[in-house]
């Protein structure tokens, strides 16, 4: 069973709702560690002093915010502690919003709540709320000493919850140069007809179960034969296809290609999804490092 990694209650106007929190994703990825390739010893990482070459006692290190090159302000950790968020064990709800007026990129990791020993009824009466008002609710909390912007939202018969950045974490894109200048290019009529045409031939109900790591699994099956004393030889990398100078031609041609593989040019990739992992793959899964 999973461990809650956060428990509290959810602030509802006058209502406390008793509950758990738990990681609803499990991002993997492969790890490795850095080997002294003569030897394979693994390497190891001090901290050392460039002055005196001298390495330096966990102790002795303090934090040091830059304000100038080679330029250091100490903040000393009791005077963090003094700055941190109170830690409360509530997560207080300020307004409700729509879903479609949230922009995704605000949101960063997703969590499930639960109810907690007593907070059954009100965590179903403030579900039912939520499905019946399609609202989402944006609230405040301390994770990990950090203060959390979040949206509370009903999804499948649970409550969802996901951290959010603020504001001024969100980078604006009228920084990037190479946007200069876009709104004065034009695309025909014919050409944008095509694309729509391209885009309604490639449109599905999402799935996720279609869609694999497969750089991850191919990865992990390489481990696991060198691990088997397999002698692995390099494939030459594929060369990129060249582009093509003819837009309409190029949209043309993607739609062919649509209807050439009966529909939809996502399908190839579908199966391959959902087609069985490499032995390999399988064997060394289980050993992948995850970051939650």
């Amino acid at each position: 069973m999973p461990r809650a990694i956060w428990s509290g209650a959810i602030s509802f106007g006058l209502v406390n709702v008793p509950i758990k929190l738990y990681s609803a994703t499990s991002p993997k990825t492969v790890r490795f560690h850095q080997l002294h390739a003569r030897d394979g010893v693994r390497i190891q990482q001090k901290r050392v002093c460039p002055a005196d070459g001298e390495e330096v006692p966990y102790e002795e290190i303090v934090k040091g915010f830059e304000i100038a090159p080679e330029r250091y302000v100490i903040v000393r950790q009791e005077e963090l502690d003094a700055l941190d968020p109170r830690h409360t064990k509530t997560i207080d709800i300020e307004s409700f919003v729509e879903l479609s007026d949230i922009d995704p990129v605000y949101y960063d990791n997703a969590y499930h709540l639960a109810p907690a020993t007593g907070g059954a009824k009100p965590y179903a009466l403030l579900l039912s709320a939520m499905e019946q008002a399609g609202k989402v609710a944006i609230g405040r909390f301390v994770l990990r000493t950090r203060q959390q912007i979040c949206a509370l939202r009903p999804a499948g018969g649970v409550l969802m919850l996901s951290t959010m950045l603020f504001g001024d974490e969100v980078n604006s894109p009228d920084r990037l140069d190479e946007l200069e200048g876009l709104a004065e290019v034009e695309a025909t009529r014919a050409e944008v007809a095509m694309a729509e045409q391209l885009i309604e031939s490639l449109s599905v109900p999402f799935d996720p179960t279609a869609y694999r790591d497969e750089y991850r699994e191919r990865v992990l099956d390489l481990i696991d034969r060198k691990a088997a004393g397999e002698e692995v030889a390099v494939q030459p990398t594929a060369a990129a296809p060249a582009p093509v100078p003819d837009l309409m031609a190029a949209l043309e041609a993607s739609v062919a290609a649509v209807r050439a593989n009966g529909g939809s040019a996502a399908a190839p990739a579908a199966r391959r999804g959902r087609a069985k992992a490499p032995a390999g793959a399988t064997r060394a899964r289980g050993r992948a490092k995850t970051r939650s």
